[in-house]
């Protein structure tokens, strides 16, 4: 049986909570989660820090695989490319995520970030998946 990710368990995801990123959505290899851009996650050029971004892509692929993984198990990044597109200076970005393929122990995921209907950034990763006991 899959796992459950808690979408609204404080201290499940620490750095999640200090970046200010929440899941709306997560279940069956797909997950969204949202981000308020505040002035402390922005660049000396006062745009929202690439790092932010693609913490939320990363945290979203995990977020995703997560729903697929068996009880004893659990996933680590791999690897994940990313592109950006526009810069953002304030509102809310939105990333969807969803798992492309899954195998025993490497997973694909898709992270597409949105600002309103603009794509500012889309990124792929492999994950391994593997038991913890």
């Amino acid at each position: 049986m899959p796992k459950k990710f808690p979408l609204n368990a404080r201290g499940f995801h620490p750095f999640g909570e200090l970046i200010g990123l929440t899941f709306t959505e997560c279940e069956n290899g797909h997950s969204r989660c949202v981000l308020a851009v505040t002035d402390a996650l922005l660049n000396p050029h006062q745009v929202l820090h690439g790092g932010v971004v693609y913490a939320m892509a990363d945290t979203g692929m995990g977020g995703a695989l997560y729903t697929m993984l068996e009880p004893d198990e659990l996933c680590a990044t791999v690897e994940i490319k990313i592109a950006y597109y526009e810069s953002v200076t304030s509102g809310e970005i939105v990333c969807n995520t969803k798992v492309i393929h899954k195998k025993r122990k490497i997973a694909a995921l898709e992270s597409e970030v949105f600002f309103g209907e603009t794509l500012i950034s889309k990124a792929t990763g492999t994950y391994y998946i593997f038991k913890t006991g």
